[in-house]
């Protein structure tokens, strides 16, 4: 059974069509990219898929359940976890803390005012993990408002992880990095897909990045499916270099 099931999916905002009959099937542990040019509906798209809004008409499965009209934080509950194009932390707190918070929350320990001997143990443990797993150790007290973008990028990924999601939904994870950042984001993406068996979904724009990580690549341009295969047959694709990269072979 696939674990995402989007069907004929599309988002009206006014006379706007802003996706327009999108389909997407994603497998359990493959690793599905959406690219296109600036204006395509990726994120409206991504903001149907996390429940943000429900869309116009379409219907969406996650886990063999009909979600199309659940909210974002049922989506999360159910194993649906998703980051931003702007990172989203909290910078006045440290490394340590903001895992802290998802940590808790995936263990059912949201809002209490103590926790026992053996539950913080636990906590602290994942924490290590999570720290562990993406590099974050050396800087596990430090503020992560003073962190570099890709610190910053790596601690909210590892947010989203810590909430042991089924699904992991990437909305440009190397945006604004240079060339060392993006290697490191890439090779966190790669661990977590090949290591942790996680179904992950990205949009993103550096086609390095892309044509690295991908299984399936689906290419939108003006709210629809413009063309969808691997890596190199979307790299053979006339219609999407003439599109999206701006050029034909």
């Amino acid at each position: 059974m696939s674990l995402l099931d989007v069907r004929k999916v599309s988002q009206h905002f006014g006379s706007l069509i802003a996706v327009n009959g999108v389909s997407l099937t994603v497998e359990p542990g493959e690793l599905r990219a959406i690219i296109g040019p600036n204006g395509a509906g990726k994120t409206t798209f991504f903001n149907l898929i996390s429940g943000f809004f429900p869309p116009t008409s379409g219907t969406i499965v996650f886990g063999g359940a009909d979600v199309t009209a659940l909210p974002a934080h049922k989506r999360v509950a159910m194993g649906m976890a998703r980051t931003f194009q702007i990172t989203e932390i909290f910078p006045e707190l440290t490394v340590r803390e903001n895992l802290r918070i998802p940590v808790e929350v995936a263990a059912g320990l949201r809002l209490r005012p103590w926790l026992s001997r053996s539950a913080d143990g636990e906590i602290r443990a994942r924490i290590g993990e999570l720290m562990d797993m993406s590099g974050l150790t050396a800087k596990a007290d430090r503020m992560v408002g003073e962190l570099a973008h890709g610190d910053q990028r790596a601690t909210e990924i590892m947010m989203s992880l810590a909430l042991k999601p089924r699904l992991l939904l990437l909305d440009e994870p190397t945006a604004g990095m240079g060339d060392q950042e993006t290697y490191d984001i890439t090779r966190l993406i790669r661990r977590l897909h090949r290591e942790q068996k996680l179904t992950i979904v990205l949009i993103e724009h550096d086609m390095r990045v892309i044509f690295h990580l991908a299984d399936r690549i689906m290419v939108l341009a003006e709210g629809s499916v413009l063309d969808e295969g691997t890596a190199d047959e979307i790299a053979k694709s006339e219609r999407v270099q003439t599109a999206y990269l701006g050029k034909a072979a």
